[in-house]
């Protein structure tokens, strides 16, 4: 979340940044909800002192054996005001809240400005995709037959977008987890969590899924309770509410973890195969570090996970998604593929 200051002393540059993003924040409401909140502030803070010092004056009076009747309503009167400002300050701070938590990270100078996937920049490549002799089919085409993949039991069992991995379908799932969280915890230096898969709210917010992505997630009933759409969000919370130190940092966090999305807004896109799931499970790394090495980081970051294509032997692709493409919270985003 960027600092409300900045945005109100920087109000063009917010709106370009907003426009690179494709970003439709009421940002105009933003800055008179701002306005509405300091000025009833200072308005209450006046009355206030006001009201304090008349009790003040009502406590001599009194003191001096003369009548304080009318100063004393005077004072009543002003304590009402009080309580009505307050209760406006804490409305107008409510929905400033709210827009605070919706608003955009700011991107990093070396992020290329762009519409959509179409403007991303490719930044380098790995290996030749291989050529075939005949037509390669699609995983759904492959899976089904190899019987290590099962679309409609998972229909079945849950519902579209699920999908049931069976035999070596599951072990090799398994075998590719152990494969790359033993190669970054022994050669990359991360530290190996298994966190809940299931967070509250707070830690849902403090990653920036609430309040803008909720009906994209799924939650419990009865509790405070989310499903995780990603590792990154127990992960990055680990420490939340610490002052750290800066000689404990970077910390490099990785997990394995199921992951779950409710996909809203992407119904008839790629719809088939294993693509689009509600439930998929995931390798994630997190890193905390400084803001001067944070870059720095990314790059070390980028380069671990090309590292597990790499010794699979598969061919790809690093881009630096444009800023109309890139994540909300994000400031920087490589995309290997």
């Amino acid at each position: 979340m960027l600092d409300i200051k900045w945005v109100r002393e920087n109000t063009e540059e917010f709106a370009v940044i907003l426009a690179n993003r494709n970003c439709s924040f009421p940002l105009d409401r933003f800055i008179e909800l701002d306005s509405m909140r300091r000025e009833t502030l200072l308005e209450s803070e006046a009355l206030k002192e006001k009201r304090n010092a008349g009790a003040k004056e009502v406590g001599m009076k009194k003191k001096a054996g003369k009548n304080a009747d009318e100063l004393m309503e005077e004072m009543r009167l002003i304590g009402d005001k009080v309580k009505e400002l307050d209760e406006k300050v804490g409305i107008i701070e409510a929905e400033l809240d709210d827009l605070a938590m919706r608003i955009p990270n700011k991107p990093h100078d070396s992020v290329p400005i762009g519409a959509d996937e179409n403007d991303n920049v490719e930044i380098r490549k790995h290996g030749k995709p291989r050529e075939f002799t005949f037509e390669p089919k699609a995983h759904w085409d492959l899976g089904e037959p190899l019987g290590i993949m099962d679309f409609e039991k998972g229909v079945q069992i849950a519902e579209s977008r699920f999908t049931v991995l069976k035999g070596a379908g599951a072990r090799l799932e398994r075998a590719l987890m152990n494969f790359m969280l033993d190669l970054h915890t022994t050669q990359h230096g991360f530290t190996e969590i298994a966190p809940p898969i299931l967070v509250n709210s707070c830690t849902m917010s403090g990653t920036g899924q609430l309040p803008k992505f909720a009906e994209d997630l799924y939650k419990c009933a009865n509790d405070d309770l989310w499903l995780i759409p990603t590792a990154e969000v127990p992960l990055t919370n680990l420490h939340a509410g610490e002052i750290m130190n800066e000689s404990d940092l970077p910390k490099y966090y990785c997990a394995f973890t199921p992951c779950f999305r409710r996909e809203a807004g992407s119904y008839g896109r790629d719809m088939r195969g294993m693509l689009r799931q509600h439930q998929f499970d995931k390798v994630e790394m997190v890193k905390l570090s400084t803001p001067e090495k944070s870059y720095d980081e990314l790059e070390h970051m980028t380069n671990c996970a090309e590292k597990v294509l790499q010794l699979l032997g598969i061919p790809y692709r690093v881009i630096c998604l444009c800023t109309g493409d890139m994540g909300f919270g994000a400031a920087k985003t490589y995309d290997i593929e």
